[in-house]
């Protein structure tokens, strides 16, 4: 909710281009590829897994190492992910009354300020070590005496922010707490919105069998049906564009985000031949324009094929709203979705190399349902529990 401004175009201006740019998410290709192997081991542990967990705990192994630049144990990565939730559930269910009158509530509901501190404090207590690592890390490095260790990353977006200096307040670099806040964003942004758009995903895939069918052929076709992964490498629009419109698809029928985050009108503004007055606050339904019958056949089945000319070439989709707005799960405008493009490579590789791995089967008992439940993303009310049949 930062106003925007200069200290707003800055910080995602290095986000941006620092972290999130192509260049610099190839540099991570290791670390997803071990992300990989850590989720098909996780999904082998039962019969019937719930895969929510397992899609949470390792995109937070993926997130936490390109946040802090190192591949920590388990134990660190859940005591993380506890924090994380933990933080992100109450901010999320308790804070908002502070939007209204906060000279008023923030006296009436102080008690809920203090849970608040303390949960960001115990997030201090886990980053600031890391934080202070890797400062030290970049003066060996600079110093050419940086040793090599297999679990520690060149780059994080950690390096960035201890680099960034703020101009409107004489260059003072970011404090510790700026750093937490901004790494706690960070985090958050990447594992549940991932995670909950995998689960839907999968889902569909278990409930519509010949769509996984022609996605693995797809697969083979590309790669073959041998052990390994899906690269990075093979999964373009050209090679493999049925999986690029499954993914579409999830995304338009089940956005993680049923609203993008408010904004605030800046000034009288006429939309549609509405009259939106200055300092209004304004949601955009993000799910009903995925599921608008007037603009989409059918909306409610899912059709990968919509996104297919001739049933073949993927057609040309506009995620960034510059020709019109038919679906926006990222949002649109200046303050889309800073994380797109990491987005959807991320739920490409994962999906292509789950289906790969395994044939995704309902079960008796655990059948799909797709009644939806709202925490800060809009999640299956009814964990998804499959059967996971290995193809090799």
């Amino acid at each position: 909710r930062a106003n925007y401004g200069p200290v707003w175009r800055l910080l995602r201006r290095n986000l941006v281009s620092e972290t999130l740019h192509p260049s610099r998410v190839r540099l991570f290709a290791p670390a997803r590829a071990w992300v990989r192997r850590v989720l098909m081991e996780k999904l082998r542990e039962e019969e019937t897994p719930d895969v929510m967990e397992a899609f949470q705990y390792t995109m937070f192994c993926l997130l936490v190492l390109m946040c802090f630049g190192e591949r920590l144990d388990e134990p660190a990565v859940r005591a993380i992910e506890q924090a994380e939730r933990a933080w992100l559930l109450y901010i999320s269910r308790k804070l908002t009354v502070f939007f209204f009158l906060p000279a008023v509530t923030k006296h009436l509901f102080r008690d809920r300020l203090r849970v608040a501190h303390a949960l960001r404090m115990r997030q201090r207590e886990l980053f600031v070590p890391l934080i202070h690592a890797r400062r030290e890390y970049k003066r060996l490095v600079g110093e050419g005496q940086a040793p090599a260790k297999e679990t520690t990353f060149e780059h994080s977006y950690v390096d960035t922010l201890l680099d960034v200096t703020l101009p409107e307040e004489g260059n003072r670099p970011l404090t510790d707490d700026e750093i937490v806040a901004l790494c706690s964003e960070f985090l958050n942004a990447g594992t549940d919105t991932t995670s909950t758009g995998l689960q839907w995903i999968m889902a569909e895939l278990v409930k519509n069998p010949a769509v996984q069918d022609k996605l693995y052929d797809e697969i083979k076709a590309t790669c073959g049906a041998g052990e390994g992964e899906v690269s990075e490498e093979k999964i373009d629009a050209v090679t493999m564009p049925y999986l690029k419109a499954v993914i579409l698809e999830g995304l338009r029928k089940h956005p993680p985000g049923h609203f993008v985050l408010p904004h605030k009108a800046a000034q009288d503004m006429d939309v549609g031949g509405y009259l939106i007055p200055k300092g209004t606050t304004v949601n955009f339904m993000v799910a009903e324009m995925g599921r608008d019958e007037s603009t989409w056949d059918k909306a409610m089945e899912f059709a990968p094929e919509r996104f297919l000319e001739a049933g073949e070439k993927l057609a040309a989709v506009d995620l960034y709203g510059s020709k019109g707005i038919k679906m926006m799960p990222f949002g649109v405008g200046r303050r889309i979705c800073a994380g797109l493009s990491i987005a959807m490579l991320h739920l490409e590789y994962f999906v292509a190399n789950m289906v790969k791995e395994f044939e995704w089967k309902e079960v008796a008992g655990h059948e799909v349902d797709f009644a939806e439940k709202r925490e800060f993303t809009t999640v299956m009310a009814k964990p998804l529990r499959p059967r996971l049949v290995p193809r090799n």
